[in-house]
C-alpha cells in the first residue's frame, strides 16, 4: 500500500509560521503525498511552493467548530478560491446537527456547493463524526450525498474524539460509491491509517505523515 499517495500532509494549530508551511510542502514533495492542507492565511505560499508538482492545496473552512455564519462560509470559500486552494476543507454547523436543523444545513450546503462547482474545486464536507450519534452520522450521509460533495470527512482533530474505523464503515455503507470518505483526527500511525484505508477511507489528513510513512517501510 502506498500509504503517502493516501495522505492530506496538515498544519492546522493556530501558531503555524511561514517557515512551518516551507517545512510542509518540502516534505510533501519529498514523499509524494496528495496534498496539503493549511490555514486559509498560507494558501497563496503553498501554491508557490507546489507550483511544479502534482499535489493538490487544501485548506479550511468555518474551522474548527463550524458554527460561523453562512455568510462568513460564503464568504472564506470565495477567498480560497481566489487564492487559488484546489480542496476546500468545510466544517459544517455541528451546532444545527444537534439542533435537529436540517432545513439550516441544507441552506448551508446549497449556498457552498453553488461556487464551488461554479468554480470546479474539491470539497470535503468535515462531520466531526466523533460527537455525533450513528444516527446523525447517517442523516449526514444522506444529506450531503444529495447536493453531491467529492467527500465526508470524519473530523477536524479539535473535537475530544477524531477518526474512528466505526465511523468510517458506518459512512461508506451510508454514502454513494462515487463519495469519498476522508478520515482524520487523531492518526498517528501506520496501522491506524491502513485500518481506515481498509474500512473504506480514500484519504487521509495527517499531520504525523511522515512517521506513518517511515512505518509503512519499516
Amino acid at each position: 500500500m502506498e500509504i503517502n499517495r493516501y495522505i492530506d500532509h496538515t498544519v492546522l494549530k493556530p501558531t503555524t509560521t511561514l517557515e512551518d508551511i516551507k517545512k510542509l510542502c518540502m516534505e510533501c514533495v519529498e514523499y509524494d503525498f496528495a496534498a496539503v492542507c493549511v490555514p486559509p492565511l498560507y494558501v497563496k505560499i503553498a501554491k508557490q511552493f507546489l507550483a511544479s508538482t502534482n499535489s493538490k492545496v487544501a485548506t479550511v473552512i468555518g474551522f474548527p467548530f463550524g458554527y460561523s455564519a453562512i455568510e462568513a462560509k460564503v464568504a472564506e470559500t470565495v477567498l480560497a478560491i481566489v487564492d487559488e486552494a484546489d480542496e476546500l476543507d468545510v466544517v459544517i454547523n455541528i451546532s444545527a446537527i444537534k439542533n435537529n436543523d436540517w432545513e439550516y444545513l441544507e441552506k448551508e450546503i446549497a449556498n457552498l456547493m453553488y461556487i464551488i462547482r461554479e468554480k470546479k474545486k474539491v470539497i470535503k464536507v468535515i462531520i466531526e463524526s466523533g460527537v455525533l450519534t450513528d444516527e446523525e452520522i447517517i442523516k449526514c450521509c444522506q444529506l450531503y450525498a444529495k447536493y453531491g460533495v467529492d467527500f465526508v470527512k470524519t473530523s477536524t482533530g479539535y473535537a475530544e474524539k477524531g477518526a474512528s474505523v466505526h465511523a468510517v464503515q458506518l459512512m461508506r455503507a451510508n454514502l454513494p460509491a462515487e463519495i469519498q470518505i476522508k478520515a482524520s483526527g487523531g492518526i498517528r500511525t501506520f496501522a491506524f491509517a491502513k485500518e481506515l484505508v481498509e474500512a473504506g477511507a480514500t484519504r487521509i489528513g495527517a499531520s504525523a505523515s511522515v512517521a506513518i510513512v517511515n512505518e509503512s517501510k519499516a
